[in-house]
């Protein structure tokens, strides 16, 4: 059991996991538009499974903010190679993309980067991440946009005629969000990161994890009536139990070393049961 939890464990702290699970959404987005499959190394999903990766992997490389000490990290050197790796991706896929999506990508990617690294128009070179609400308004915001915009940017779909996919994604990855939120209350806390959790208390953050997946399955239903996919709707009922679930169980074990897998894992659980439905 060691054996498989090790390679396991540096899949998801290297966002490896992340990735997968930000393509998978990308692809089902596409799926709205065609039943076919669309090609798996599109310029659209390298770039997407790249920017993951050196987003997610560049603050493993800088310097801690607050002072703190770099704790020894084992896997180091394998962020390195990740981050390299996603660049590898990122820049040749996004060179190929069409306007649109380049210039509302490359918005993102400042927003992203913003997020994880000191930024010098922010007071006192703060990150995005270090102002309480931004935060998690910010991150839901980039991941919306980026699987649910993008992908119809890049098919050259009207966005104004798929509004349910984007506030569907909007609320979802809120719900997700929030469980990051609640999971660093310690952390942000003795950093005055004035977090949403924080703000109005741990019991009602997980009531708006609850308002916020109910309201996922309602999106969804609405969604239906539009465009009269059974299996799309009976996916989104699925994950919105299985994230029930999932809040419930690291409501009790807020420790578990499983958490992120278990929660950026409702994502991939969406996107696997659209595509494969």
């Amino acid at each position: 059991m060691k054996a498989l939890l090790r390679p396991a464990e540096v899949i998801v702290s290297t966002s490896i996991f992340t990735a997968f699970c930000a393509l998978g959404l990308c692809i089902a987005t596409e799926r709205l538009f065609t039943s076919q499959s669309l090609p798996l190394f599109s310029n659209l999903h390298l770039a997407i499974f790249g920017a993951t990766l050196t987003v997610y992997n560049l603050p493993r490389l800088l310097p801690r903010p607050y002072g703190q000490k770099r704790l020894t990290q084992p896997l180091r050197p394998l962020y390195f190679v990740l981050f390299f790796v996603g660049l590898a991706l990122l820049l040749p896929a996004a060179t190929n993309l069409n306007t649109n999506v380049m210039f509302t990508g490359t918005a993102l990617a400042a927003f992203a980067l913003a997020y994880y690294l000191p930024s010098l128009p922010l007071p006192q070179k703060k990150r995005l991440r270090d102002f309480g609400l931004v935060k998690i308004f910010v991150l839901t915001s980039v991941w919306t946009i980026a699987t649910a915009v993008l992908p119809m940017l890049y098919l050259n779909e009207p966005i104004a005629h798929y509004p349910f996919e984007v506030l569907l994604r909007f609320v979802f990855v809120f719900a997700l969000c929030i469980l990051f939120d609640i999971r660093d209350i310690e952390t942000d806390s003795t950093r005055n990161i004035r977090t949403l959790p924080l703000r109005i208390g741990v019991q009602n953050a997980y009531r708006l994890v609850y308002y916020s997946v109910l309201a996922f399955a309602i999106l969804s239903t609405l969604q239906y009536f539009r465009v009269h996919d059974s299996g799309r709707l009976l996916a989104a009922f699925t994950t919105s139990a299985a994230t029930l679930v999932v809040t419930d169980y690291t409501r009790r074990h807020p420790g578990h070393r499983a958490f992120v897998a278990m929660t950026d894992g409702m994502m991939l659980l969406y996107a696997l049961l659209v595509v494969l439905q």
